[in-house]
């Protein structure tokens, strides 16, 4: 466990693909912590000015750059007809959404967040006591 967190953030520009229409930019915030360090945040700014803020492993991006990754609610994979973009597949109970976005943007993001915590030892910058806490909720903790 280290004290103080590292924090990397990268602003991209993500494009909503909708079937029979053109490509919706979307910004989204990327962000990494090193207190979080198995994890990738992606913070969609949606035109209202909220966010819509995913989770998923940062492990699942990295291999997606490279080749289909995921099975669950999030899915990655290199676009076939196009090796310098990603897509990025979502879908939740309320809804699915197909992104696409620059693969070197997002290689250069976790290259950075790969420097802050080398693949493999992500688990010595976990403070289980926060990640207990959050788990059971403990409003004593705050």
């Amino acid at each position: 466990m280290r004290d103080e967190p590292t924090v990397i953030s990268s602003p991209a520009v993500f494009e909503l693909i909708a079937p029979d229409a053109p490509a919706v930019p979307v910004n989204v915030d990327l962000t990494y912590s090193s207190r979080d360090p198995y994890a990738v945040q992606a913070s969609f700014r949606t035109g209202n000015g909220t966010a819509v803020d995913w989770v998923f492993a940062r492990d699942l991006l990295h291999d997606g750059l490279i080749a289909p990754a995921g099975t669950g609610d999030v899915r990655v994979q290199p676009m076939p007809l196009d090796p310098h973009r990603v897509q990025l597949e979502l879908s939740s109970p309320s809804g699915h959404a197909v992104f696409t976005t620059c693969a070197q943007t997002l290689g250069d993001f976790l290259h950075r967040t790969y420097l802050a915590v080398p693949a493999d030892t992500e688990y010595s910058w976990l403070d289980f006591d926060v990640a207990l806490s959050d788990l059971l909720n403990d409003p004593a903790r705050d």
